[in-house]
């Protein structure tokens, strides 16, 4: 999707930020968390088997009333009574959404990755329930957030709501760390940078795996390959966490060592992708990128440094984030020769095919000589700034 920024659309804008429950709010999450998961995996079941006699799928009302509203009257669910109903209604409303991605992704009608069929959650994974307005949770003016049959929760705030929040969802990673994710819809530009003086700072991004990134007059950005860099002490963990006996106290340490160093790469690789689209949003006043096939690129033998560049997660903050501050974003189409074509004349004279990967610098007929990286930025910026001016950028 591209964009040609006029007027800023009114969008979804998520902000998470760190919370540290208290030992009696760590139980009450629990059962909360424990609940959800329940009545998610109870409804993921009730539609395997009416699937399985050939029967119709249960209405989300039909599953409400007998996963919940019933299912509290019995002595085998009486403990579903006691967190809050609206846990409960979006932990069903999240199995609805996933077949109903599901059966469109199988129809063809969802865009993106293909969906499976959902599976039952699992104790041991990432847990989250999501609090509406209808359940009345609220910012106090000491700064706790109010939950209820939760308490107060302490906050680590590094930054004010733009608005009132939606929704707010409690999340529990597999390394126990609590964290508050609000949704906030921003109506009003809350993110509009200021024009910049310069109209013509803007760049062509030719992205890659050599440079993570090759910018307007030659400037790259270097890969930081942050799974490289911690691959070594990962297997070592995940030896050490195969040797362990199956439900052992030590293999739950290990486990959790694992999870801290998966955890602590992605931390690391999110913070530099947001510090690397701000400093883009910031500097140009439009942005070219091309359209990358990223999911094709992760197929082969390069697979490993795709997924550790994480330029798929890039092209989509990035776009966001220019969309959010008003500035002009294109996207190229990724059949367009932008390696091939001289800068200069037009003529597609550039390396071709598998053999033209390893070739970094080449020589046109017109005399010109061309970095690969530097001209293919070129070709993009170009390319780029006729899309907006033609109005092909526009969604």
């Amino acid at each position: 999707m591209s964009y040609l920024t006029g007027t800023v659309p009114v969008v979804h804008l998520r902000y998470s930020f760190r919370v540290y429950p208290t030992v009696p709010q760590r139980a009450a999450l629990a059962k909360a968390f424990g609940c959800a998961r329940v009545v998610y995996n109870d409804a993921v079941a009730a539609r395997r088997a009416a699937h399985a006699k050939g029967l119709p799928y249960p209405t989300a009302a039909a599953l409400s009333k007998a996963l919940i509203t019933d299912a509290k009257r019995t002595a085998e669910r009486s403990w579903l009574g006691e967190v809050s109903a609206v846990v409960l209604q979006q932990a069903l409303a999240d199995a609805g959404r996933a077949y109903k991605n599901f059966f469109a992704s199988l129809k063809g009608n969802r865009a993106g990755a293909r969906v499976g069929l959902p599976r039952f959650k699992r104790r041991a994974a990432r847990q989250a329930i999501r609090f509406t307005r209808n359940a009345r949770f609220n910012v106090l003016d000491n700064g706790r957030l109010r939950l209820p049959k939760i308490g107060d929760l302490k906050v680590a705030w590094s930054r004010e709501l733009p608005a009132v929040p939606s929704s707010v969802t409690i999340v529990k990673t597999t390394t126990g760390k609590y964290y508050a994710s609000f949704v906030v819809a921003a109506t009003d530009g809350v993110d509009l940078a200021e024009p910049l003086e310069d109209h013509e700072a803007e760049t062509g991004i030719d992205l890659g795996l050599k440079s993570f990134a090759v910018l307007r007059g030659g400037k790259t950005i270097e890969s930081p390959k942050f799974f490289r860099a911690m691959e070594r002490r990962l297997k070592k963990a995940q030896r050490a966490l195969s040797r362990k006996q199956q439900g052992s106290v030590n293999r739950a340490k290990a486990r959790l060592t694992v999870a801290k160093i998966h955890e602590r790469t992605r931390n690391k690789r999110d913070d530099w992708l947001n510090k690397q689209v701000a400093a883009l949003v910031r500097e140009n006043q439009a942005l070219y990128v091309e359209d990358l096939n990223v999911k094709g690129l992760a197929r082969g033998r390069s697979a490993k440094s795709v997924h550790d560049a994480a330029l798929g997660m890039f092209l989509t903050r990035l776009e966001s984030k220019a969309v959010r501050a008003g500035r002009a974003f294109a996207k190229v189409d990724r059949f367009f020769p932008s390696t091939q074509m001289c800068s200069v004349c037009g003529a597609l004279t550039g390396p071709k095919g598998l053999e033209g990967l390893s070739v970094r610098a080449w020589a046109c007929g017109c005399g010109a000589v061309h970095d690969r990286d530097g001209n293919a930025e070129a070709n993009i910026r170009r390319e780029g700034r006729r899309m907006v001016a033609a109005g092909q950028a526009d969604t």
